[in-house]
């Protein structure tokens, strides 16, 4: 038996082209010279049987011209953060189901090309799924009656304009109060404009009359004329808060002329309580897809590296 396995050594090293084995019992294989003369070969071998092994087991697409990349995880790491934006439009647009002239707000979904995601100027940019911008729906709310005096709803496009604290913002909230000076306000306190830009004062003793133009009175006598405005594209707008907006551009708003004023009523949230809701049942069903691919590359990972390991 030591004859053999002494004759099987010979052989293995042989291969590697090394030096001939003495047939002498005191030779020493792992002698520091035969083992210099052999470590290129072996290492050689090693580095083919694990380049092998690599391609065999792991996915190709998380190999591919070296590099290293599970875009399983990639496609739907992106896919949960576009949800998670459309989560908190819809949380929102919900918790203001209620709120008196709230517009609700969508979004644009798009593709967005990256060659950093593919570690290779070379190769196509992956496409990656992603929320481009979000947008708001200026749509004509239901006109609720209320039966207060300072409560007025808008019929029509345009906007109510009052001051700000850094310019003027445009609401199409009507439900306003007179402060203690007899300024016409908003429930934040921003004073409503008339048609020159002036804040409305009225007496707090009398009742205020607004007509359906826009006009003012009191005691049989016009205050002012609230200024009512427009804008070609309302795109341009940006949200304040959830009843303001604000305009970002150099688009110059002009007078609303197809816009009624209705006192005693006020508009309603253009959002549709129901209809949010089974959307954001579908998009909770997306995000939880979306979880189990995460997981379930994670484990095909694992376990590719574990064949790997017992291989090895």
């Amino acid at each position: 038996m030591q004859v053999r396995s002494q004759r099987k050594q010979d052989r293995i090293f042989s291969g590697l082209d090394t030096e001939n084995v003495e047939k002498s019992p005191t030779c020493d294989l792992l002698s520091t010279k035969r083992e210099a003369s052999a470590s290129p070969h072996i290492a050689k071998v090693k580095a083919i049987y694990k380049l092998s092994l690599r391609h065999l087991l792991w996915p190709r697409t998380c190999n591919r011209n070296g590099r290293l990349m599970d875009q399983i995880s990639v496609l739907a790491a992106s896919g949960l953060r576009a949800r998670m934006q459309s989560l908190d439009l819809l949380a929102n647009n919900i918790a203001n189901a209620s709120t008196g002239g709230y517009k609700g707000d969508g979004e644009f979904y798009s593709l967005f090309a990256s060659e950093a995601a593919t570690g290779n100027a070379t190769e196509p940019a992956s496409t990656l799924p992603m929320i481009e911008r979000q947008w708001t729906d200026f749509s004509q709310g239901l006109l609720e009656p209320t039966n207060n005096p300072l409560d007025f709803g808008l019929a029509g496009k345009g906007f109510f304009v009052v001051k700000g604290p850094s310019g003027p913002l445009y609401t199409r909230n009507g439900s306003f109060q007179v402060a203690t000076n007899g300024t016409l306000v908003t429930g934040d306190g921003y004073a409503l404009l008339d048609q020159d830009g002036q804040t409305i004062k009225a007496d707090i003793r009398q009742p205020i009359e607004v007509a359906i133009d826009g006009s003012v009175h009191q005691r049989s006598q016009l205050l002012a004329t609230l200024k009512l405005v427009e804008f070609k594209d309302a795109s341009v707008l940006a949200k304040q808060g959830n009843n303001y907006f604000r305009n970002n551009s150099d688009q110059a708003p002009v007078n609303a002329t197809d816009l009624k004023v209705h006192q005693g009523k006020i508009e309603s949230s253009n959002v549709s309580a129901a209809q949010s809701a089974v959307r954001l049942v579908s998009v909770m069903r997306q995000f939880e897809m979306m979880q189990k691919a995460v997981t379930l590359s994670g484990d095909m990972s694992r376990k590719a590296i574990e064949e790997v390991a017992k291989v090895s």
